[in-house]
């Protein structure tokens, strides 16, 4: 590696020197970093225990050690509290004496930690760590005694009052005089705010705000700004009435100060005190101070304009009650003022970074003052500002007026078309950072834009032609077109517009920009956003710009979590598509390019889809679409794929329900059975080995009441896709019956207009009739007339001409309707007699008055037939109207046709729910015969082992019986051999008898 020795130093013209490369191989090579005697110093006892070690160190221990032992003391606390502040405690506080800045640094953090974590009861340890902490405050090192004053501000709210007023509070008195040195004043001011809280209001009255007055008169500008900051603590304390008289004066002597950080300080605290004041201190105090530095003609230091821009919302929303519409105009040129101040104008360079943390704040606060002006007046009062805001040149102020902009459009409600061209800017604004805050609310955003543009025409209640021209003439016309008929603006975000198009790809733009970049963490949160326009667009819309999109960052990113996202977001896309074709389409290009793709990492990806389809969608729509081609990838011939579909196979077989996924079932069985019979990639095999015991937990083990949360979510999305498919089938119905009952209306108009004409034409007769017969009436009346005064009449005449009348009646009212004929009839009849009795009475004596009688009797049947002819003419109307009605019912009846079917509808759901439940009770009746059978096997098998027992236990017995069989046997074996060696040895004892009688006897005989 090293081809030869590289020089010491760099050549010169007579080569390296010779003596100095020899001193350097000639001298001593130190072999390790410590001496043996600095080894020594470090080595510590081993079997000495944490305190006693912690104790060896502070007292001879080297400084880093000791840092070392301070800086685990939460530790030793921990393990023994007692031990270690009775032992280890004092040995700090003797060697934080003298000690470096960074032991002291060390000492207040480790106490600190103990403080806040309660690791100890403070109340039994108070005097150690007070003590302690007491002690080091008023080091000469700034950074030393801040840390010692942050751990004594904490350990004041767990100190007992007693000990902080014998403590704390008799040091503090001396602190604060003249004669001490300003951090010393500064750490009163501190600890006076703090302790402020922990008493009552009338201690803090009398003890410690005569000492935040001479605290507020100190000559150092620092203490004063110190005591402003803490005297809004001072004023809770006290509460709202000694606030009034107490706090508020000094406040507002020091608004008036000479220096402008004390002006600011009093300043914030006024406006943080705004709600503990009373109508009479803010018009009397607070309005007038607003005013001064909200005057165009003062000149005004640029730190008051940074804590202005900063509070301007939340004084506005504090004094709208109290401002005239004069203040209001003031203050809001004043925030117009503030919007713009520090840009490049004419002639005049930008200013510095606070100018841009000045507009920085007023784009926080555009909630705010939207609220204060009203919806109604964005347009005149905040429009230029805001547009200027979110087109500003710096990217912190574009930023921080993209995390606002979400609240702005809540805001403005229905007038949200205003801001459509700043949406633009901001998604197709170049710095990411912009994008990355507007995408935080990016979804409620697109909810409130794309929801207002479903509504053709919007009142916006601005009908003023001024501010039309302004806004046209400063920032191009608006998404909108002015209808002057209507005096108002008629929104274009609908499906076609060009203003929704220009959404559309700017948010394509905006995705593809981020995706060109390297920050995946943005690109992720996109595509999550974008998942609402799912229910906001048209499943059209999205199919023909989204979803190609979305194939291609499935197809080609290589961020996993990204390509995850895009899975879930392409889902969501297709479950809400309400359009059969284009469903099919997308998943058939699911299947061709990812399913089926030349790739192994394309064919990864769709396992990854399928893993997120299992989450969007219901078991029954994904074991129907997806499972048999994930299944098929088992004979995928990359080990990785077959590794995937391994860990995804619990997954599919949840989804699955029987005993409707029977065939489904039964190919994941298969599945399962080539992977353990086939496969030879180790990790595979390993991972189908733990797979199948997870898939027999999930058969055998999982009861059923533990997944009935996960099927009651299964339930309602698939309830939720049956009306989406139903709204899909209604949607097809309305587009292709719309000429049907288009012809079925131009019928029944038909209709009516024959029926009302037919009405017409038939009062018109009937009242022509009329007029016709009354007028040949008087003819004949005044011929009679002239008959009778000529010539004596007779009664049968007569009765026949009246007769005539009748009839003539009869037929001129014959065409009206039966009920009104009726009545008619029956006044003829009436005038008929009554004219025959007077005809047959007083004929012969007085012949003119006869005349003159029928004449006023011929005047009351005309009136009569003009009653006649206005009844039919109400009758046509009635006619007319009964027909509308008619019309009416028969759409009614259309409706309730529509309804009837939705009815037929939810009662097949119910049905299907109901037989769904059902299906689920034989599925757990068939878990439990399962299991019974199970039972009865086992039991079948004890019972197989019991008989087992039982016949060994007989064979048993029955060897017993021949073992005792035997025993006997061999026992009358036994004596059988002694009775016959018994009877040997009698047989031997009675020959010896036999023997010695023959010679007794021969003894005998010889005797």
């Amino acid at each position: 590696m090293f081809p030869g020795r590289m020089p010491l130093s760099p050549p010169g013209p007579a080569g390296p020197d010779p003596e100095l490369e020899l001193a350097f191989i000639e001298r001593p090579i130190r072999r390790s970093l410590k001496t043996a005697e600095e080894i020594d110093q470090l080595t510590v006892d081993e079997d000495l225990n944490d305190i006693e070690r912690a104790i060896y160190l502070l007292s001879v221990g080297q400084e880093v050690q000791k840092a070392c032992i301070i800086s685990n003391l939460p530790t030793l606390v921990r393990q023994n509290p007692a031990e270690t502040f009775r032992r280890v405690v004092p040995k700090v506080r003797e060697v934080l004496t003298g000690a470096a800045p960074e032991i002291q640094l060390a000492a207040a953090t480790s106490l600190l930690t103990i403080l806040q974590d309660d690791i100890i009861l403070i109340h039994t340890h108070t005097f150690s760590i007070l003590k302690t902490v007491l002690l080091h405050m008023n080091h000469r090192d700034p950074v030393v005694s801040g840390a010692w004053l942050e751990t004594l501000l904490l350990a004041i709210d767990a100190l007992p009052k007693d000990t902080i007023r014998q403590e704390v509070l008799n040091p503090l008195l001396y602190q604060s005089q003249l004669s001490q040195s300003v951090q010393g004043r500064l750490t009163s001011c501190r600890i006076l705010g703090k302790v402020a809280c922990k008493f009552d209001s009338l201690m803090v009255k009398t003890e410690l705000v005569p000492l935040a007055r001479s605290l507020c008169q100190d000559p150092e500008s620092e203490v004063r700004v110190c005591m402003c900051r803490q005297m809004e603590i001072i004023a809770r304390a006290v509460g709202v009435d000694d606030t009034r008289t107490e706090v508020l004066p000094e406040l507002a002597e020091l608004a008036g100060d000479e220096e402008s950080s004390v002006r600011v300080a009093a300043f914030d605290s006024i406006i943080n005190l705004m709600e503990m004041l009373d109508s009479e201190d803010r018009l009397n105090v607070l309005v007038p101070m607003v005013m001064a530095v909200c005057d165009g003609s003062s000149q005004v230091d640029e730190a008051v304009m940074l804590s202005l821009s900063f509070q301007f919302g939340k004084l506005c929303s504090g004094l709208a009650g109290f401002l005239s519409d004069e203040q209001k105009c003031v203050l809001l040129q004043k925030f117009r003022v503030l919007c713009v101040s520090g840009l490049p104008t004419e002639g005049n360079p930008a200013d510095g970074t606070k100018s841009a943390l000045i507009r920085s704040n007023c784009c926080y606060n555009l909630p705010a003052m939207v609220v204060f002006v009203e919806s109604i007046h964005f347009l005149s009062d905040l429009y230029l500002p805001f547009s200027s805001l979110c087109s500003d040149p710096e990217v912190s102020v574009r930023q921080s007026a993209a995390s606002s902009f979400h609240q702005v459009v809540k805001l403005l409600g229905s007038n949200v078309y205003l801001v459509h061209k700043e949406l633009l800017s901001l998604l197709q604004d170049e710095a990411l950072e912009v994008l990355d805050a507007l995408s935080n609310q990016l979804d409620e955003t697109l909810e409130v834009v794309l929801s207002r543009g479903e509504n053709l025409t919007l009142d916006n209640k601005v009908r003023k032609p001024k501010l039309i021209q302004v806004m046209f003439m400063a920032h191009g016309p608006p998404p909108l077109s002015y209808d002057g008929s209507l005096g108002c603006f008629s929104c274009l975000l609908v499906p076609g517009s060009p203003q929704l198009s220009e959404l559309l790809s700017a948010l394509l733009s905006a995705e593809q920009k981020v995706g060109s970049s390297l920050r995946w963490r943005l690109h992720e949160k996109l595509l999550q956003r974008y998942r609402c326009l799912a229910r906001l667009l048209p499943g059209q819309l999205l199919h023909q710009s989204f979803c190609p999109r979305i194939f291609i960052i499935l197809t080609t990113n290589k961020v996993l979590p990204v390509q995850k996202e895009a899975a879930r977001t392409f889902c969501t896309f297709l479950r809400y598509n309400r359009k059969q074709e284009q469903r099919q389409e997308m998943m058939e290009r699911l299947f061709r390019d990812l399913a089926q793709g030349h790739s192994y990492w394309n064919r990864l990806r769709f396992l990854d889809v399928c893993e997120v389809a299992a989450e969007v969608f219901s078991r029954k729509y994904f074991s129907k679409h997806l499972v048999i081609p994930a299944l098929e990838l088992v004979h995928d011939p990359v080990a990785n794929v077959r590794y995937k579909l391994c860990q995804l196979l619990p997954q599919l077989r949840s989804s699955l329900r029987l005993p409707a996924d029977k065939l489904l079932l039964q190919k994941l069985d298969l599945c399962v059975q080539k992977f353990l019979c086939e496969e030879k990639d180790k990790d595979v095999v390993a991972t189908i080995r733990k797979t199948v015991l997870e898939l027999d937990k999930l058969d055998l083990t999982e009861p059923f009441h533990k997944r009935h949360d996960w099927d009651f979510l299964d339930q309602k999305k698939e309830k939720e896709e049956m009306l989406l498919l139903e709204m899909e089938h209604l949607e097809r119905q309305q587009n292709e019956g719309i000429r049907i009952p288009n012809n079925h209306t131009e019928r029944k108009r038909r209709d009516n207009k024959t029926s009302l004409s037919i009405t017409k034409s038939m009062s018109m007769s009937s009242s022509t009739s009329a007029s016709s017969s009354s007028k040949e009436m008087r003819r004949s009346k005044l011929s009679r007339s002239r008959s009778l005064s000529s010539q004596p009449p007779t009664s049968k005449p007569v009765h026949s001409e009246k007769s005539q009348k009748v009839k003539d009646l009869g037929s001129s009212s014959g065409l009206g309707k039966s009920s009104t004929m009726s009545t008619k009839d029956d006044s003829v009849r009436a005038a008929h007699f009554t004219l025959t009795t007077q005809s047959t009475s007083s004929m012969p004596v007085l012949i003119r008055s006869n005349t003159t009688s029928l004449l006023d009797r011929a005047s009351i049947l005309d009136q009569k037939d003009h009653r006649i002819r206005t009844l039919d003419h109400r009758t046509s109307n009635m006619d007319h109207r009964n027909n509308m009605m008619e019309y009416r019912t028969s759409n009614l009846d259309q409706r309730d046709f529509r309804t009837s079917i939705l009815d037929q509808r939810e009662h097949r759901t119910s049905t299907l729910d109901k037989r769904d439940f059902r299906t689920s009770i034989l599925d757990q009746r068939e878990h439990r015969t399962s299991t019974l059978d199970k039972r009865d096997f086992r039991t079948s098998i004890l019972d197989q082992r019991e008989h087992r027992t039982s016949t060994l236990d007989k064979r048993d017995f029955r060897t017993s019986i021949l073992d005792q069989r035997e025993h006997r046997t061999s026992t009358l074996g036994q004596r059988s051999k002694t009775m016959d060696h018994g009877y040997g040895t009698s047989d031997s004892q009675s020959k010896k008898l036999s023997i010695n009688r023959k010679p007794s006897s021969f003894q005998s005989g010889r005797d």
